[in-house]
């Protein structure tokens, strides 16, 4: 099939690679313009523009969605399925251009976290099992037809990142799936149940500070779920420290926020409900380390407090 890519991130990369090696026809990859970035702030499009540029395929950059000239552009290329992983809410009258319509990969099992952060949550939410859906794009965000689910174990060990890697790579095979079904002419639309509903929202700035009244659990796995980026944060000696990796430690709690346990290797602080050792961190103005090489030069002792 005749086919657009529409994606922005990381996350949309081994979609869009399964569908450039695949037999499809890749006739173009739409995403964000391209933006300053690094030290001499110099323009860089995103990660799927770049894979565009790399590979020879025609790339669309629009400032907006509800541009004519966009509208235009994309008709002439007679599309016959939009892609999209990770990329903006697309208006109606973009959704109307190609043959099949549009096609969205959603890292949840639709209806579970729809929104921005389904990776995110599921691990805050201490789940043993997410997956992805592949639907059909209609105007309410995340609320079309399920074309196809699969359900992916959550590990006890991970995080955003690993968790997300897993979730694109069986997206991506899922994608030539789906698609195949559609060109086939067997595919069969599934609605959602809006009772099932539950609601993934963006992660803004005050959710990323550690309430250290919270039970060990809890912050544990929003530590995961936050993990790389942005990580879980605290003070320190009147500095931000960072928090991206914890282990949940089975001993007496003491005052939420003090540290309990101080050792050469180990920093373990007492929560609302437990106690947490802290595993990687990052100290304002330092880089990401694991625990033992950050308490090299920590002045701490036992009974100081974090979140202060």
């Amino acid at each position: 099939m005749r086919t657009v890519f529409m994606g922005n991130p990381n996350f949309a990369i081994p979609a869009l690679k399964a569908i450039h090696r695949s037999n499809h026809d890749l006739i173009a990859v739409v995403s964000n313009p391209p933006k300053p970035m690094g030290r001499g702030r110099s323009l860089h499009s995103t990660s799927v523009g770049e894979f565009a540029k790399k590979n020879d395929v025609k790339l669309i950059e629009p400032l907006s969605l509800t541009s004519k000239d966009l509208k235009v552009q994309l008709k002439k290329l007679k599309p016959d399925i939009f892609v999209v992983v990770a990329y903006k809410i697309l208006p109606d009258k973009l959704i109307e251009i190609p043959v099949h319509g549009a096609i969205n990969l959603h890292a949840s099992l639709l209806p579970k976290y729809r929104g921005a952060g389904p990776i995110q949550w599921a691990l805050m939410n201490g789940d043993k099992n997410t997956g992805v859906s592949i639907f059909q794009i209609k105007q309410k965000v995340d609320t079309g037809d399920i074309l196809l689910q699969k359900r992916v174990k959550i590990h006890e060990d991970d995080n955003m990142h690993s968790l997300g890697m897993r979730l694109c790579e069986t997206g991506a095979n899922m994608l030539l799936e789906t698609m195949k079904s559609i060109e086939e002419g067997k595919a069969f639309p599934v609605k959602q149940n809006p009772k099932a509903a539950t609601k993934a929202p963006k992660i803004t700035k005050n959710m990323t500070v550690i309430d250290w009244s919270w039970p060990s659990n809890k912050i544990h796995n929003w530590v995961r779920g936050l993990s790389p980026n942005p990580g879980m944060s605290s003070t320190l000696n009147s500095k931000k420290i960072r928090i991206f990796k914890t282990a949940i430690v089975d001993r007496k709690a003491g005052l939420p926020g003090s540290i309990v346990e101080l050792t050469k290797t180990n920093l373990s602080v007492s929560t609302g409900e437990g106690v947490l050792s802290l595993l990687e961190v990052q100290i304002e103005g330092r880089r990401r380390m694991p625990i033992d090489e950050f308490l090299k030069g920590a002045k701490l002792g036992i009974g100081d407090k974090l979140g202060i």
